[in-house]
């Protein structure tokens, strides 16, 4: 990972997400919450880089699940930011860095779906939890799968189309892509 002013940006920024995702995972396993990275991490966890700066760490978890993780995390001095209702998305700070956890759930055939919010029963790509873990380092997290990166990425602009494909999107889908032709 570069200094600041290079990947590990505002001022160490990176750094401090890069511990909080160790310190999610290490929480979530001692309470026996399954999660998994999505976005711009799980794209550099997948690469084994630090790529660019992120805004925030995106996670998908089980809803029945997130209450427990929120606890976990509470006690840890993470905070669910009051702006954002939690019947959607769970959203928690500490200091600088944020944390936006995502719920997923199964349909009546088994199906991963989006768990909440607006999109709630909307099916998610086949196979998306079944990737191994990324690695940046010694650092090891669960990522979604490749596949389902791309997907998310090129449709993005597609379901919300008052939201355009962003430059950085369109630099992690090139990534993405020679990643996911690579063998093995």
């Amino acid at each position: 990972m570069g200094g600041d002013g290079e990947r590990g940006g505002r001022d160490g920024l990176a750094a401090r997400q890069l511990a909080a995702i160790a310190e999610t995972v290490t929480v979530a396993r001692a309470v026996g919450v399954a999660l998994w990275l999505r976005g711009g991490w799980a794209m550099d966890f997948t690469l084994g880089e630090v790529t660019r700066p992120h805004v925030d760490v995106d996670w998908y978890c089980w809803r029945d699940d997130a209450d427990r993780l929120a606890e976990a995390l509470g006690a840890r001095g993470w905070r669910v930011d009051p702006r954002l209702p939690v019947d959607v998305q769970l959203e928690l700070v500490r200091d600088d860095v944020e944390l936006s956890v995502a719920y997923l759930s199964r349909d009546a055939a088994g199906q991963v779906v989006v768990g909440a919010g607006p999109w709630a029963g909307t099916p998610l790509p086949a196979g998306m939890l079944d990737a191994p873990p990324g690695r940046i380092g010694d650092l090891a997290a669960p990522v979604v799968a490749v596949a389902a990166q791309i997907e998310f990425k090129e449709m993005f602009p597609v379901w919300m189309p008052d939201r355009p494909r962003r430059p950085k999107d369109a630099a992690d889908l090139a990534r993405l892509r020679a990643r996911h032709r690579r063998p093995g």
